[in-house]
């Protein structure tokens, strides 16, 4: 779920033919299949630089192909961490909240 600083992004005329123009040449390029694993169709166009509040407006960032890529929603969702558990993580929070990286559990 996008951030609440970046929902009007997400519903904007420029995201939404960014994206549907990077899914079209993905299709073009390989039927549009993951392009972390190459194995599932594409489910979700990602960004490759992590979007925040100062960047998002950048559309050298936030619009441009080169920082795009089409992921399927198991690739996307490894990598964005989502239903790990917290032990399997590759970081933990510091008492100021600011994320440490650890070496991932053996």
């Amino acid at each position: 779920m996008a951030q609440e600083w970046a929902k009007a992004f997400y519903r904007s005329i420029a995201w939404l033919r960014c994206r549907a123009s990077y899914i079209a040449k993905r299709i073009a390029i390989d039927g549009g299949m993951c392009e972390e694993c190459g194995e599932q169709l594409g489910y979700i166009v990602h960004h490759k630089v992590l979007l925040t509040p100062e960047n998002i407006n950048d559309p050298e960032i936030a619009l441009n192909h080169d920082k795009l890529k089409y992921d399927c929603k198991q690739c996307h969702d490894k990598e964005e961490g989502h239903f790990q558990n917290e032990d399997e993580l590759p970081y933990r929070f510091d008492e100021t909240g600011q994320p440490v990286w650890v070496a991932p559990p053996k």
